[in-house]
């Protein structure tokens, strides 16, 4: 591995790519549980280790429009936030992606009131899915770490453009202390070279931007955003490959493991992925076997990715820390459900809802929700409405 070992928690860990990244502007406005991102960041600036401009704002909505015009002025661009403050920026979400901003934004992932909590659930990231945002989901420290670098690189590539959010569940990776290996800055600056800005605001050449767009023109420039969202998968994976070949850590959009052979397989985002890893060890000693897989890559969403891995499973559960209300199903379910519904041959597929507001999900539950897969395998026969883990009844 390259550059060195510290120990950091998941927000410091972000800040310090931050860092790293020499970013020209820092828009903030602080919301638990990412508060101590921009604190670290506030400190970088005024100790002198940081040239940035830090601008503490009166809400999250002017956090990404401050965000918006610097990105659009030619700077390197961060700001984060959680729950609330993401629902706040929410108008601004469409604009920064509209307008092909490079902005990285980390989302320290948190339940959306009401009632009032603090802790994790991935509410704001799939409040996000459809803006046209590319979203990122860590699993642990080093990835906050590396996705953040990752995330300025993509976005400020020529051929992509668009803004990214780079998610790390609330409490548990946010405030948790992890061994994590940081390069060293000259490695960052190769990996990372100055923002090469590209249709920036320039005086002596004036444009518009965001200009009225009506019946006549809309569905055109709306089609040629999604046709350019599209075309950043294989910049995508390019970038995780030359970041694997310089740090040793391997990144791909979807991860797979025990999959192969496997007729039950579970699918989840973030820090739930390591649960299930450690479940599908214990349950190999008993000689059952779980695949397991997880995103790195939320959007745009790794379809064909998913179809390749998952079309040989026969029992599919997928997991979400979240609710669509009055929706038959929650969100990742129905991104995969679509996904596999064009598979040559499709798995049973079943939802499962768990940890909400940062309830504890733990090897146990697995090993519940592994019985109840076995019992679909048996009877070919999931339930139509989501199985929720955890759950106090009565």
């Amino acid at each position: 591995m390259r550059g060195r070992v510290i120990g950091l928690n998941g927000d410091r860990a972000v800040a310090y790519a931050v860092k790293q990244a020499k970013v020209d502007v820092i828009s903030a406005y602080p919301i638990t549980p990412q508060t101590i991102i921009v604190e670290a960041l506030a400190e970088y600036v005024n100790n002198g280790e940081l040239d940035a401009a830090f601008i503490p704002v009166e809400s999250e909505h002017t956090a990404l429009s401050a965000a918006v015009g610097a990105s659009l002025a030619g700077a390197r661009v961060f700001t984060a936030t959680s729950s609330q403050g993401l629902a706040l920026m929410w108008e601004i979400l469409w604009i920064a992606a509209g307008l092909r901003t490079t902005i990285v934004m980390a989302m320290g992932n948190r339940a959306l009131s009401p009632n009032i909590n603090i802790h994790c659930s991935h509410d704001d990231a799939y409040a996000a899915r459809e803006t046209g945002w590319l979203q990122f989901f860590a699993e642990n420290v080093q990835e906050a770490y590396d996705l953040t670098l990752m995330a300025f690189r993509i976005s400020e590539d020529c051929r992509v453009l668009f803004p990214s959010i780079v998610n790390l569940d609330g409490f548990i990776l946010t405030h948790s202390v992890e061994r994590l290996n940081v390069l060293d800055d000259s490695d960052v600056d190769a990996f990372l070279p100055r923002k090469e800005p590209v249709n920036r605001i320039d005086p002596e050449r004036p444009m518009t931007y965001g200009a009225l767009d009506l019946f006549d023109w809309y569905m055109e420039h709306k089609r040629a955003q999604f046709e350019a969202l599209e075309s950043t998968r294989p910049v995508i994976k390019e970038i995780f490959e030359e970041y694997s070949e310089l740090t040793g850590r391997r990144y791909t959009p979807v991860k797979a493991y025990n999959v192969e052979g496997a007729d039950i397989v579970f699918v989840a985002l973030g820090t739930a992925a390591g649960t299930l890893r450690h479940a599908a060890r214990e349950l190999a000693e008993q000689g059952k076997k779980l695949g397991v897989v997880s995103l790195t890559q939320y959007r745009p969403f790794p379809a064909e990715e998913l179809r390749k891995i998952l079309g040989e499973a026969t029992v599919v559960g997928i997991l979400d820390r979240s609710i669509s209300f009055g929706s038959p199903a929650p969100q990742l379910f129905m991104d995969i459900a679509t996904s596999m519904y064009y598979a040559k041959k499709r798995p049973l597929l079943f939802s499962v809802i768990y940890g909400l507001g940062g309830r504890d999900f733990t090897p146990q539950h697995v090993f519940e929700l592994y019985k109840q897969a076995e019992n679909i395998l048996k009877t070919g026969e999931p339930p139509e409405t989501s199985i929720w883990v955890g759950l106090r009844e009565g």
